[in-house]
């Protein structure tokens, strides 16, 4: 009777493995038959595109000619296929093949969705970081977006030059530094807060475990999450660290403390005895210095410069956002903060 039972347990299980297995292999066709479909619409749209350039390109008069030959074609194809075929769009699929004349160059991975964003980027460097990041990081069309919109590349540029964050994009070479991976200021609009005037710490970090899959997009490249209040003691005393990641390329520990007012001193000086605790007591020796940033609403840069050691490398203060800016106030922002840098670039050649 034993071994009856023995017998039919390991029945069920073998069975609900090859169950498992077949739902695997039917969610990967048809994934992969989506993407296929995604990509044959970019095909599509490419070939139409390349088509009507070549056309254009026999008109005396191109401008012209082009403007009559677009309206002309939507109200020939859009009432037939649809607003896939209005004169906007075929505008795009010109303008696709322009930007993009090399067939072989196409991303599979990308649909027309993600392609429409793209081409909507004047600047070739910029427009090339987010298509390789999209395809690097598996970004979907929402994710892209939000990462236009907040304007990552102009963020990194305010302390990487365009080589070096085009080549960590190309995967040239891996990033050096935590500059060159942490973003100043964080914007957390993911998180979906009320507006308040201020959110008490705990608020803010329970918020991004919840969102702790678009917290990570937000941190940028090899991060890793591993801890949430991690326990510490030294010697009698007991201390909580808020957030630990891990950055595989960096090769490193990252510690995140949180603070909902403007950064001090003694903030600074928290942080780096909990860096200071993993390097001696946690990180291995073929791992590199442990990183400490400071999430905060408010800082001073100056303040921060003054409170660390000239060399310092592993400490670093961000700002977050709870709200994404406007357009226009995104890059007010940022050009503040190139003018800051470099007021602070001046000081120190003083």
């Amino acid at each position: 009777m034993k071994f009856d039972t023995k017998m039919e347990e390991k029945n069920e299980l073998r069975y609900n493995e090859l169950v498992n297995d077949i739902k695997s292999i039917i969610e990967t066709s048809k994934n992969n038959a989506v993407r296929s479909v995604d990509f044959c619409r970019v095909q599509m749209y490419w070939g139409i595109g390349r088509r009507i350039f070549e056309d254009e390109q026999k008109g005396e008069d191109r401008a012209e000619y082009g403007s009559y030959l677009l309206t002309r074609l939507a109200s020939e194809f859009e009432p037939e296929y649809g607003s896939g075929f209005s004169k906007r769009q075929l505008e795009r699929a010109r303008q696709f093949y322009k930007l993009y004349p090399n067939a072989s160059a196409l991303r599979t991975q990308l649909n027309w969705s993600q392609y429409k964003m793209l081409i909507s980027i004047s600047d070739q460097s910029k427009r090339e970081y987010y298509e390789l990041e999209a395809v690097n990081n598996a970004w979907n069309g929402r994710e892209l977006e939000r990462q236009i919109n907040s304007k990552l590349y102009e963020r990194l540029l305010l302390s990487n030059n365009k080589e070096q964050v085009l080549s960590v994009a190309r995967k040239e070479r891996i990033p050096q530094s935590p500059e060159e991976v942490v973003k100043d200021p964080m914007y957390l609009e993911f998180l979906g807060l009320e507006r308040k005037a201020a959110y008490y710490e705990k608020d803010l970090e329970s918020a991004i475990m919840d969102h702790i899959t678009e917290f990570l997009l937000e941190m940028g490249n090899g991060f890793l999450f591993s801890a949430r209040q991690k326990r510490i003691i030294i010697e009698d005393d007991e201390f909580f660290v808020d957030l630990v990641f891990y950055n595989r390329l960096l090769r490193c520990f990252t510690i995140i403390e949180i603070k909902n007012h403007k950064l001090t001193h003694q903030d600074l000086g928290q942080l780096q005895m909990y860096v200071n605790y993993y390097d001696r007591c946690v990180k291995l020796e073929d791992e590199n210095p442990t990183i400490g940033i400071l999430l905060c609403s408010d800082k001073n840069d100056t303040a921060v410069r003054m409170s660390l050691p000239e060399d310092n490398k592993t400490i670093l203060a961000s700002k977050y956002e709870l709200y994404l800016p406007s357009k226009e106030q995104l890059l007010e922002q940022i050009n503040e903060a190139k003018e800051q840098a470099q007021h602070s670039n001046e000081e120190d050649l003083k």
